[in-house]
């Protein structure tokens, strides 16, 4: 075929034809299957995956201690959702983008997907569960309830953690991106705490409601 009046294809046979390069990118085994199969019947089968590597880990959580036998990949967030049955802590878009899985470690935030647990053994965990509980709520969960700081609950968990330790931070005299002297000890105005709390998503929308929750926690003696 010398040029490209010697094509003849019917429009069918044409449809076929891209099909089948589409499904070839696509799917590449697909396209070769006869070949790969042909290719693979005289050849030794793939080696198994290894085994994962376990660890053990010793976290204090919520004033309890507890020794895991973990695989080195667990997050700190699986650890404490699959292994302690916390499912108070919330997996969002476990990217660390959200901040619903905010807990503090050693008296920081932190977003537990984005760590592993093998990094903090011996590491204190507070998570939700460890504020407060129905009977005894914490000031920063009965502040969430009196305000409505909350529509669907989603990410309230993640959302309490982290004001519990921005008012922390505050009284620690850590400035902030928006303060404005980086020498005087922060306040706790709406801006500094919008500022705080901006890694902590609401799909919801009920960020003013938050703010006056945490704005009345910040106001009372500490």
């Amino acid at each position: 075929m010398d040029h490209a009046s010697d094509i003849n294809l019917t429009r069918r046979e044409l449809l076929i034809a891209g099909a089948l390069s589409a499904t070839a990118v696509a799917v590449p085994g697909v396209a070769h299957g006869q070949a790969t199969q042909a290719t693979q019947a005289g050849a030794p089968p793939a080696p198994a995956s290894p085994p994962p590597v376990m660890m053990k880990v010793n976290l204090d959580v919520n004033g309890e201690r507890h020794s895991l036998e973990l695989d080195t990949r667990t997050t700190l967030l699986d650890a404490l959702r699959e292994q302690l049955q916390l499912t108070g802590t919330k997996k969002g878009c476990d990217h660390g983008q959200c901040g619903a899985c905010t807990i503090m470690l050693d008296g920081q935030r932190i977003n537990a997907c984005l760590t592993l647990a093998v990094m903090h053994d011996g590491g204190h965990v507070t998570t939700i569960e460890g504020l407060g509980t129905p009977d005894k709520l914490h000031p920063m969960q009965a502040a969430f309830i009196a305000h409505d700081g909350y529509q669907c609950g989603y990410c309230t968990p993640g959302q309490i953690c982290s004001a519990v330790a921005a008012l922390g931070e505050i009284r620690q005299g850590i400035p902030s991106h928006v303060s404005l002297d980086l020498n005087a000890r922060p306040q706790a105005t709406p801006e500094e705490l919008r500022e705080r709390m901006s890694g902590n998503i609401c799909r919801c929308g009920a960020y003013s409601n938050i703010i006056e929750a945490i704005t009345d926690v910040a106001g009372r003696p500490a």
